[in-house]
């Protein structure tokens, strides 16, 4: 189920894991495999990670399965599991044709996701680990500077979608995107790259599901930071490739928090003023202010420009 304890590091290496954290990935890996239990718990993860078709729309949570580690695993055990998962996911996107070096890019989110737990609770752990689930049934692919999750249209966003005259009802494809951290500015042109890289790799790995429509669901599509960025900053820019699909009513004003900061719980009015990002954030929770998840599409088609 696990690489021995000589060939583990390379692994982890491979998957972005951070260095300061791979020592203790090998030290604990003797509690996972010693222990018939644990070890048990571990197959039934990635039975259940791979339970369902590779089909959108079925991605299974684990929460209760990973939860039911030994506490001295809590924070890594799911580390263990997507490690456990890696010949079976690499297996899919073989089947699929994917490149190697996009699968490389794409699996390296587990290191991403144990950089945030770092950075925000200064130990070894995996943030996300309902989100990584995707990466590992190869639902989701990095490509460039942006993520696309294959996706189905739901209730609320094709009805706007449609109004609209494309073709969409609920459960029909499409792709989601998302905005990895640690990965640079947000510029036009790295948007630029990855929309047409897209446009080329889902026709051909996975022909069989056509999205005709690109969403976004993200705090950085809430209108109010046209009040704090200028026109030209990667950020409006980035939010005038969308059209609105539909509007939310209730504040997660620990989003911007979490990603700006890094921290969702932290102190509002200790927030950092250092960048136009910071400022924007904090001075509008400062003076009472709420920030709106923004949802957002436009079309996607091969020979389409958004």
């Amino acid at each position: 189920m696990l690489p021995d304890a000589d060939d583990l590091p390379e692994l982890l290496l491979d998957l972005a894991v951070p260095h300061e954290d791979i020592n203790d990935l090998v030290a604990a890996r003797r509690r996972v495999t010693g222990d018939p239990g644990v070890l048990r718990l571990l197959g039934e993860c990635v039975e259940e990670l791979f339970r369902d078709p590779e089909e959108t729309g079925r991605t299974p949570e684990l929460t209760e399965l990973l939860d039911a580690a030994p506490p001295e695993l809590a924070g890594t055990f799911a580390a263990y599991v997507f490690v456990a998962a890696l010949p079976h996911t690499l297996a899919r996107h073989r089947e699929r044709g994917i490149p190697p070096e996009v699968s490389r890019r794409t699996l390296a989110d587990l290191g991403r996701q144990m950089a945030v737990h770092r950075r925000r609770h200064g130990t070894t752990g995996v943030n996300a680990r309902r989100w990584l689930v995707r990466h590992f049934r190869g639902e989701l692919y990095q490509l460039g500077r942006l993520q696309f999750e294959r996706a189905q249209h739901g209730q609320r966003t094709s009805a706007a979608i449609a109004a609209a005259g494309l073709d969409v009802a609920p459960g029909t494809p499409c792709l989601n995107l998302h905005i990895p951290d640690f990965l640079g500015p947000l510029t036009p042109s790295a948007c630029d790259r990855s929309l047409a890289w897209a446009r080329e790799f889902f026709p051909r790995h996975f022909p069989e599901e056509r999205p005709v429509a690109a969403l976004c669901h993200s705090w950085l599509l809430d209108a109010q930071l046209k009040r704090y960025l200028p026109a030209d900053s990667n950020i409006i820019r980035f939010q005038d490739r969308f059209r609105t699909a539909r509007e939310d009513a209730e504040p997660s004003d620990s989003e911007p928090v979490q990603f700006v900061f890094g921290d969702p719980d932290l102190p509002i009015a200790d927030l950092p003023r250092r960048t136009s990002v910071e400022r924007a954030v904090g001075d509008h929770l400062r003076a009472g202010g709420h920030w709106y998840i923004g949802h957002g599409w436009f079309p996607f088609r091969s020979d389409s420009k958004d």
